[in-house]
């Protein structure tokens, strides 16, 4: 289970990675265009918020059978991939998300559609900053892993 768990974690990311830079896109559009908030905004900024709950979930069942994981709690001394999956990756998604959904739940509310596109903006950037620091990429220090694991 937990081989296939790691797969559509790493598949489902880009996922996230997408509808979250699509949504971003849309309301930059819109905000900066002046553009009313249609019900396709609306779909694209409800679909952004729910994909990414997913990922939440495989990453919270992945988290709990992580063998990384495991040698964090049972280790004093965390260093490169044990401390990243231990605690920095869980905490920044994890803040990740509530900044989508706070900024979903705000921009839903929201009387405006401008008000609404610039709540979206907003809360998603800072959600999409968080997530790519938090990605273990390639190129990472201190937990590489490819772009799409098999």
């Amino acid at each position: 289970m937990y081989s296939f768990l790691l797969l559509a974690h790493s598949v489902f990311r880009w996922a996230v990675v997408f509808s979250l830079t699509y949504a971003i896109i849309i309301s930059v559009k819109g905000y900066f265009g002046k553009t009313p908030f249609t019900k396709t905004s609306n779909t694209i900024r409800h679909w952004t918020a729910t994909i990414a709950h997913i990922q939440l979930i495989t990453g919270i069942l992945l988290y709990v059978k992580s063998p990384f994981v495991k040698q964090f709690f049972a280790t004093a001394n965390n260093t490169g991939e044990t401390l990243f999956f231990g605690i920095i990756h869980i905490l920044l998604m994890l803040l990740a998300i509530v900044l989508i959904t706070i900024g979903s739940a705000k921009s839903k509310r929201e009387k405006s559609d401008q008000a609404k596109f610039k709540i979206m903006l907003i809360w998603f950037s800072l959600a999409a900053l968080l997530i790519l620091l938090a990605i273990p990429w390639p190129f990472s220090p201190l937990a590489n892993r490819p772009l799409i694991r098999f």
